[in-house]
């Protein structure tokens, strides 16, 4: 069986840090991740991917990252279910094995050509990658 996943995408918000019970950091994001194609309308459409990361990475991911920010995720997906008011509501999520920091820097930073070596990309269709 195999259950992979890689994706590139942008943060919608600045990711949340919890602690479990037992005192494990866990952060939740949600990258935006652009489809390969567009629609009849000429727009290319977004997939909306929800993120967890666990332990080290998650702090470091929840000091560093801010919204708007391009990271590369790999990881598996993960499906759950919950009930509530008697309804079974569906779940579905990407657990993070590996979060990779393609945009760098502090979340208090205003911009990114303050970021050192970084050279920004006018349009992601030109990444190579």
């Amino acid at each position: 069986m195999l259950n992979k996943v890689a994706l590139i995408g942008r943060l919608t918000k600045d990711p949340e840090l919890r602690y479990t019970t037992s005192g494990v950091p866990v952060t939740r994001f949600t990258l935006a991740v652009n489809r390969n194609y567009t629609n009849q309308q000429g727009e290319r459409e977004v997939d909306f991917i929800p993120i967890t990361v666990w332990r080290g990475a998650a702090e470091s991911c929840a000091k560093y990252l801010a919204k708007g920010r391009l990271v590369a995720v790999a990881g598996r997906i993960q499906t759950g279910s919950y009930e509530k008011d008697g309804q079974r509501h569906y779940t579905t999520e990407v657990v993070a094995d590996e979060v990779k920091f393609l945009e760098w820097g502090n979340k208090q930073e205003q911009g990114q050509g303050d970021i050192p070596g970084f050279i920004p990309y006018e349009n992601d269709e030109e990444l190579p990658f």
